[in-house]
């Protein structure tokens, strides 16, 4: 960071964070108890509005023991002391909507349907590992993976291995098989005589639908995934056109149920009809959002329902002008960014994610981080979407997404030749 002036730019910093592509967490959640000591040239808490300058953050084990200015400091003699001064400390970054067992299919290799068709389990499993792994490298300590897309209940696998410290990862919040309605989810356009698998549990009915939610939070989910909208095109006005998909009385029997114990819901739901009923529903998130009235960004703020804008994967392989499916690509992209202008503009609670695995987990995750802004949010807003907001999102508020006193040590920092590590006297 430029140390020429005492105020941060904020423009600076999000251009940092998205050159920034390998960087790793100070601690791990399975190291064994120690002292740690941070000297932070510039600090990011998640929480203020205002970066502080000269910090010092005190670690013992995987949390933080205190956050002070260095003037004040009181570091334990003997300690490792790593040495950021020149340098920024952020928390560690959420992604509140991925895809880990999806690879941004290209059509030409069998697209989506290859996963579900040619793909072993053990495959998808494999590179699914090699998806989180990139994720915490490049800072990301915490993702909401939001469905496994046909690979069943193999997300609660994963987050077991992460927890277990037998592969490297960020903790994961896991959706596991999501929810849509018969002609509400690929797979299709097959001959109607083969009953194909679908990527997400399919249902017709409030008894079907409490049913599925009960199933999946017995297995393991921390959030439940409901598809209210499926298929968009361009209707005959020139308007986004999305297809809805569960009833409001579907939707209410899931939200009832998985609030009973205690997880929230998050709806995939472009606009209209299928994004209304979400709402009307009592969805806790609703996810993409292209095209939200008015009226719903009342409804939204009113009911404290959370926005997650996936602005940046829509800017991706678009198919030709002059064709339907490239007319619907462009009209995505012109109603999306008016949505979070609006949605900004009113105070709705709006977080940070990426639908990394709808494009490929090689392109940079912080992507994400220029579109917000080009759309209406400060800086510090946008970081604060992938941090103290993200977690108050997925109720880990304080313990995630913060460098605070009592929170886990889950630290983002530039990685160079690395930073010198040095014994306090």
């Amino acid at each position: 960071m430029p140390t020429r002036t005492k105020e941060v730019d904020m423009r600076y910093l999000v251009n940092f964070i998205v050159a920034v592509t390998v960087v790793v967490p100070v601690l791990s959640q399975t190291m064994p108890p120690a002292v740690i000591v941070i000297r932070a040239g510039v600090l990011i808490d998640g929480n203020s509005d205002q970066p502080r300058r000269d910090q010092v953050i005190v670690i013992r084990g995987n949390r933080i023991e205190s956050v002070s200015d260095a003037a004040n400091a009181k570091i334990p003699a003997g300690v490792s002391t790593i040495d950021l001064s020149h340098a920024t400390v952020l928390p560690g970054l959420i992604d509140s909507h991925t895809h880990i067992f999806l690879q941004g299919e290209e059509l030409a290799q069998g697209g989506y349907d290859a996963n579900i068709l040619k793909y072993p389990l053990a495959l998808r499993a494999a590179r699914a590992t090699v998806a989180a792994r990139r994720a915490l490298e490049q800072g990301f300590t915490t993702l909401r993976d939001v469905e496994t897309e046909g690979a069943g209940y193999g997300d609660v696998g994963i987050k077991m291995a992460i927890a277990g410290g037998y592969i490297p990862g960020p903790r994961l919040s896991v959706a596991t098989r999501a929810i849509s309605t018969t002609g509400g989810y690929n797979l299709e356009g097959y001959a109607p005589e083969l009953d194909m698998p679908k990527g997400a549990q399919i249902i017709d009915g409030p008894v079907e639908a409490r049913k599925a939610a009960r199933e999946q939070l017995d297995h393991g989910a921390d959030w439940i995934k409901v598809y209210m909208t499926h298929r968009s095109w361009v209707g005959k006005n020139g308007e986004l056109v999305s297809q809805p998909t569960l009833t409001v009385e579907e939707l209410r029997a899931i939200v009832d149920e998985t609030h009973g114990w205690g997880k929230k819901v998050a709806c995939h739901a472009y606009n209209g009809i299928g994004l209304q009923r979400a709402l009307d529903g009592g969805c806790d998130s609703i996810e993409h959002g292209l095209e939200i009235t008015d009226a719903q960004i009342a409804q939204m703020v009113k009911q404290g329902t959370w926005y997650c804008p996936t602005l940046a994967a829509y800017y991706h392989d678009w198919a030709p002008a002059d064709t339907p499916s490239g007319r619907r690509d462009r009209k995505r992209v012109s109603e999306h960014g008016v949505s979070l202008q609006k949605a900004v503009k009113a105070g709705v609670k709006i977080v940070f994610g990426t639908d990394m695995g709808g494009i490929p987990w090689t392109e940079p995750m912080a992507q994400e981080f220029p579109r917000m802004t080009e759309f209406g949010m400060s800086p510090m807003d946008t970081i604060k979407s992938a941090t103290s907001r993200a977690a108050e999102m997925l109720d880990m508020a304080g313990q995630i997404g913060v460098i605070v006193a009592g929170a886990y040590a889950d630290v983002r920092i530039r990685v160079g030749s690395g930073p010198p590590v040095t014994k306090s006297p």
